[in-house]
């Protein structure tokens, strides 16, 4: 049977925003999920979109990004301190823009503790303009004040429900590689991968969310992963842009087309549908 939660807990939800999260297209990917698999992956996990829904007992998730798996370590182990933390912050632009350039300041950034590390990345997150996490070449937080008139900073009920979900169950959360947290996966696993997409233009690549990016030669290199785990007996299913690059790059597995509606765009004329595909080795 597959490890899942049975009454899944509806406070249970993703705690920040982020690029290409998943909760809109949600009801469109549920339907690809496999009904059985001991333990789930997902090693691009942002804003757990889909895991927060899945519920499972048992799964391992991961992020190249060290901020974001801080921020599920501490509300995992420090609920309680962080919330006390985000009451600390205030809604003014200046406020906003002192605890961006902290992690300009390394020596200052290198004092602060997990938790006000935590607390600052949901500050910023709720703030910034558009919620949109973005860090510059050297891994600096750089969107810009949002300018809203009542963010909700301090969501402690979220934050509660999501911490009880990970402490009390077997979530491993690990601060690595995709393909170095796949290394131990055993055959009767799952993985859902939402890797940064495939730009469908030069003006649309949001990979900023760490200071490497993902280009296509990353995307090659996912490709090996996934024909790894296929050739393991592993299932996985993968979101990516719906590009002539990626439906060549993954012609050999089955391919389904999503409609997502694009939400981060600088010119509003561009907002709107646009097609995603989904990829899985199994039918």
């Amino acid at each position: 049977m597959p490890k899942i939660i049975k009454n899944n807990n509806p406070l249970i939800s993703p705690f920040v925003k982020w690029v290409g999260g998943k909760r809109q297209l949600l009801t469109q990917i549920m339907p690809y999920i496999p009904h059985e698999f001991s333990k789930y992956y997902e090693p691009f996990i942002g804003g757990g979109a889909v895991l927060f829904h899945l519920q499972p007992k048992n799964a391992v998730i991961s992020d190249s990004n060290k901020e974001l798996i801080n921020l599920y370590k501490v509300i995992k182990n420090s609920p309680e301190d962080l919330i006390e933390d985000l009451k600390k912050h205030k809604n003014e632009e200046d406020y906003f823009y002192h605890i961006r350039s902290l992690d300009r300041e390394k020596k200052t950034y290198q004092n602060l503790t997990h938790i006000q590390k935590a607390s600052r990345i949901i500050f910023l997150n709720k703030t910034c303009f558009n919620g949109l996490f973005r860090v510059n070449n050297s891994g600096e937080f750089n969107s810009p004040f949002g300018r809203y008139k009542n963010p909700n900073i301090v969501n402690d009920s979220l934050i509660k429900s999501v911490s009880h979900y990970l402490s009390n169950n077997n979530i491993e959360i690990i601060n690595m590689d995709y393909e170095k947290a796949l290394l131990n996966i055993t055959k009767n696993s799952f993985v859902y991968f939402d890797p940064p997409y495939d730009p469908i233009s030069n003006s649309a690549n949001f990979t900023g969310y760490t200071k490497n990016g993902f280009n296509q030669l990353e995307q090659k290199r996912l490709k090996t992963v996934c024909d790894r785990l296929n050739n393991k007996g592993v299932k996985f299913l993968l979101s990516n842009s719906d590009t002539k690059f990626m439906t060549d790059l993954y012609k050999d597995y089955n391919i389904h087309f999503v409609q997502a509606k694009r939400s981060i765009n600088s010119n509003s004329e561009g907002r709107g549908a646009v097609s995603e595909i989904l990829v899985s080795n199994y039918n």
